[in-house]
């Protein structure tokens, strides 16, 4: 789709958690018309353009969701903060990115997302489950305490829905007894070292991730060896950070194969 500048109405703003709200907007269907996992673009000024993962598939009803991490220390997020409140009309530019589901794909699923990276990966989810395919959908989402999981009852709900479908809390602090539960995981420390605990084989899988460019490669250095394949990982890290080679630990133990071949 061609990125297209447009104005929609602030329809709602409501707190998740004491860092991080929810913003409704409000356009015209067409014009907001985007894959689930691309992102927007909101005008502060001329000079400034601030990007957010939008976090719903696209509906008919021109409704857009966004989660937002508000750190009042900082002037940008302030600014963005009072505009949401005041409401009125924003502008926008929509869509972009790569980073979406691939078209008529039946490969199992594993998302990984940190803090408010959930937003992406709740738009992907959401287009999956509208699939209705069968294939294992695994969800692991990765903060620093349990409040961070600022929409937990929709996972869970989603782990009581769809039967095909895990949820695997990551966290650093230990999460209290009874949080499990039907399809419900609870894992302690970093992302990477949880996936590497808990993943065997992605092998056949699409892999998407959405955090900083840190989390995301230090993911795929532990899922490379565990059968990741290039052509079936996406995030938008890749466009604005991107990392030659993608898989640097194979690349590098296929060349020294390749010389003790020689």
């Amino acid at each position: 789709m061609t990125a297209r500048t447009l104005t929609c109405q602030v329809a709602s703003v409501e707190d998740l958690t004491p860092d991080v709200f929810r913003v409704r907007l409000e356009g015209r269907s067409e014009a907001v018309a985007h894959a689930p996992g691309q992102y927007l673009e909101l005008k502060l000024d001329d000079e400034t353009w601030v990007p957010f993962s939008i976090a719903n598939a696209h509906r008919d009803d021109g409704s857009i969701e966004l989660h937002i991490q508000h750190w009042p220390e900082r002037a940008n997020s302030q600014r963005l903060r009072e505009m949401m409140e005041r409401g009125g009309r924003l502008t926008l530019r929509l869509p972009g990115g790569e980073c979406v589901l691939v078209p008529d794909s039946a490969r199992p699923l594993l998302l990984v997302a940190a803090g408010t990276g959930f937003a992406q990966m709740k738009a992907l989810l959401e287009a999956a489950f509208a699939a209705g395919g069968a294939q294992p959908v695994m969800f692991w989402w990765a903060v620093r305490e349990r409040r961070d999981f600022y929409l937990e009852s929709l996972a869970r709900e989603w782990a009581a829905r769809y039967p095909n479908f895990s949820f695997h809390a990551v966290v650093e602090e230990p999460l209290e007894p009874g949080f499990e539960d039907e399809r419900v995981f609870a894992h302690q420390g970093r992302i990477d070292e949880a996936l590497a605990a808990g993943l065997d084989d992605v092998s056949g899988y699409d892999v998407y991730l959405s955090g900083s460019p840190g989390m995301v490669y230090a993911c795929i250095d532990t899922l490379a060896p565990r059968g990741l394949e290039p052509g079936h990982v996406f995030s938008d890290v890749f466009a604005y950070a991107p990392r030659q080679p993608l898989f640097p630990a194979l690349e590098t133990a296929t060349t020294r194969d390749t010389s003790n071949q020689s």
